[in-house]
């Protein structure tokens, strides 16, 4: 078997399983543990500072994902580094099923940027090689629940294009298979910005 065949099929084990342990979360339990996400959050997961992710109706095996990375030092930051310390796994999952559970506001964004971010999304960028977005993400930006890929629908454009920008130069490096760090790569930071915008009105 190839060794891309191989990591494949690595990812999609690990996607099931995060999508097995979320079946059986507790959503009560998740959000008797809120207290230690909502002072950058908020309690139903609508952060109102746009440099902290919205949590609320993201896939709930990529929010699993990514508290584990944050506990292994995968994924750096120090808040978030610091705050999953004492959680156990099922705690993770547990809280990651409490926020996919609510409801996201609505994101504000750069109207003016729609157009050449739409055409990102869908379509990619055939002169550097970028493969159209929807094709992880979906067609309407609610992402893959059993690949743990993130839902990027109403999410703060600013989040989002800083997130690209860390992954560009390799500051964020817990993506399989260096998958965003390629794609990121690939962009200039005004495609960046316009699929960011275009992305956080999707509905």
């Amino acid at each position: 078997m190839k060794a891309r065949h191989i990591k494949a099929v690595m990812l999609g084990l690990t996607g099931l399983m995060a999508v097995t342990s979320i079946q059986a979360a507790d959503i009560e339990a998740g959000k008797a543990k809120t207290p230690l996400c909502i002072g950058c959050h908020m309690a139903d997961g609508n952060s109102v500072n746009v440099i902290w992710p919205r949590l609320a109706g993201q896939q709930a095996s990529y929010l699993v994902k990514q508290l584990r990375d944050f506990k292994s030092g995968k994924r750096s930051d120090p808040t978030m580094n610091a705050m999953v310390a004492s959680l156990t796994d099922e705690d993770m999952v547990n809280i990651s099923a409490y926020f996919a559970s609510q409801k996201p506001n609505e994101a504000k964004f750069d109207e003016a940027l729609i157009a050449q971010g739409q055409n990102i999304y869908r379509g990619g960028i055939t002169e550097t090689s970028v493969a159209a977005c929807m094709g992880c993400h979906s067609p309407s930006g609610e992402g893959n629940g059993p690949a743990a890929y993130p839902g990027l629908n109403g999410q703060h454009p600013e989040y989002i294009a800083a997130q690209l920008l860390k992954f560009k130069d390799g500051s964020r490096n817990n993506d399989a298979g260096k998958m965003m760090r390629n794609v990121a790569n690939r962009m200039s930071n005004e495609e960046i910005n316009a699929v960011a915008a275009y992305v956080a009105g999707l509905k």
